[in-house]
């Protein structure tokens, strides 16, 4: 338990350090707009268009796509209601968020887990390609900082989660 008390100061201290960043403001409104953009509409239109248009590797990522959102959601789900870390607003009583989150609950990031797990898929189908969706993703998890309704550790955690589920998903299909 010492472990865990000691993680969590660690990911507050790191928290804290994101949202006071004297460029924190300025980020905000790209913040909000990359936050928006991890809701899941690109993870069903981007493997769908790829489809479309890029013969049997598209297929595959479509199939191994659905699948790994299959698994992910009741998995993220388990986790987030295992673990019941609070969201930063409700952990530091000092602070407010830029948003209003969607759930109560900030462990995994659901939205750098998705976001994540679209990247890598579309890194094992068409390799280098997907260099945008990688630096999407990776700016999908800050933005969730920079918003005030993840820690970083969130972040990582869903990192893992969707990546993993990735891999695994692809090698499934």
């Amino acid at each position: 338990m010492q472990i865990l008390n000691t993680l969590t100061q660690y990911d507050t201290r790191m928290f804290l350090w994101c949202v006071n960043s004297r460029h924190q403001n300025m980020l905000a409104k790209t913040a909000r707009q990359v936050s928006r953009s991890g809701d899941g509409y690109l993870q069903v239109l981007i493997p769908t268009g790829l489809a479309l248009v890029a013969g049997e590797a598209g297929k595959h990522l479509l199939l191994a796509t659905l699948l790994a959102f299959a698994i992910e959601l009741p998995i993220y789900w388990i986790l987030k209601n295992s673990f019941r870390r609070r969201r930063p607003p409700e952990a530091i009583p000092s602070f407010s968020s830029l948003i209003t989150a969607s759930d109560k609950f900030s462990f995994p990031s659901g939205h750098t887990a998705a976001a994540t797990m679209l990247a890598t898929l579309v890194y094992l189908s068409f390799g280098m390609l997907a260099l945008p969706l990688m630096i999407w993703a990776a700016m999908v998890g800050a933005s969730r900082v920079i918003l005030g309704v993840h820690f970083p550790g969130d972040i990582l955690a869903g990192a893992t989660l969707g990546a993993t589920l990735a891999y695994w998903s692809f090698s499934v299909v």
